[in-house]
């Protein structure tokens, strides 16, 4: 179990530096930078340019201004924005009470409605409420998020108006418990769905496949209760995919979250890295990639350990 704990950490490490050298690298390479800001003024020189480069270390090679970046970064120097000034570290940390709140709660949502579906769908296959979820499943996997946002603007906000069209909070209130989450349900829910979709289908399909099981049979025979068949034995041993689609889903979860948080006007991380894009604030992207990645990564690495917990079946070596 060590080994392989420390096997899997290394491997963790080599990929978030792989996955950062490529994102710098692709960023130093597009146009813009704080320079492309200062070369609009038509009374800018190419000297006041060149010193501009200098001061952000621009003019170096590549891979040394990675090496600093990649230090700062450890450090916890992040940098600072092209955009405000304001230091990167303080910009993203302003942002991630919001994006757990949205994220979490979509996930929470997902996890308890998907597995109830999918849980019904395996006790009852190839019944009418079988059929309805698949395809309720089909519909919720192929409707865009963006586009399934606005209609919940649309027809929630601006015509019966149940709900705000956007924003955290309420505009000059006290931001009380009910508020929030009033403004914290469509984006959840828009959210979720997809996400919905698929516990259900994973939980249909895990479970199915457990049910069939001699061990499960053998629990009928010895005249255990159905519930006590189900929930102790079946379900408890479908429980390893879940895991595994847990830590596969936060990448998702992410760009879910960057769709919606600029649909709804959600503060968080991923209005905060479109609205990076448009100002070509490098180092804030950078940053807010940093923190995607290592959440993405120890999500994956937690899910693999809790899968040989709950499975012994699973041997880690």
């Amino acid at each position: 179990m060590t080994a392989y704990l420390v096997r899997r950490i290394g491997q963790s490490v080599v990929l978030l530096v792989l996955v950062t050298a490529i994102a710098f690298g692709l960023m130093r390479l597009a146009p813009g930078g704080p320079e492309a800001v200062y070369a609009l003024s038509p009374s800018m020189r190419a000297e006041d340019l060149a010193r501009i480069r200098a001061s952000f270390g621009l003019d170096q090679p590549i891979h040394i201004q990675y090496a600093k970046w990649a230090t700062g970064m450890l450090s916890g120097d992040w940098g600072r924005s092209y955009r405000d000034s304001r230091p990167v570290r303080d910009v993203i940390l302003d942002r991630v009470p919001a994006t757990l709140e949205l994220t979490v709660t979509a996930l929470t949502f997902a996890v308890i409605v998907g597995i109830a579906i999918g849980v019904l769908g395996a006790l009852r296959p190839h019944s009418f409420s079988d059929y309805l979820a698949t395809v309720g499943a089909m519909l919720a996997l192929s409707i865009p998020t963006f586009w399934f946002g606005l209609m919940v603007i649309f027809l929630f906000a601006a015509r019966l108006g149940w709900i705000p069209s956007g924003g955290r909070a309420t505009m000059g209130g006290d931001a009380s418990l009910p508020d929030r989450l009033h403004h914290l349900v469509a984006p959840a829910l828009v959210l979720g769905l997809v996400l919905v979709a698929t516990w259900s289908r994973y939980t249909r399909a895990s479970l199915l496949e457990t049910i069939g099981q001699d061990y499960v049979r053998t629990a009928r025979a010895k005249g255990l209760e159905e519930s006590h068949v189900i929930w102790g034995h079946a379900f408890r041993n479908s429980l390893g995919p879940l895991l595994t689609l847990a830590g596969l889903q936060l990448p998702f979860l992410f760009g879910g979250a960057l769709v919606t948080e600029s649909v709804f006007t959600w503060p968080g991380m991923g209005r905060l890295f479109v609205d990076s894009l448009g100002y070509r604030d490098y180092p804030v992207l950078m940053g807010v990639l940093v923190v995607t990645a290592v959440l993405v990564i120890l999500s994956n690495l937690l899910a693999d350990l809790l899968v040989g917990f709950t499975d012994p079946r699973v041997r880690m070596r």
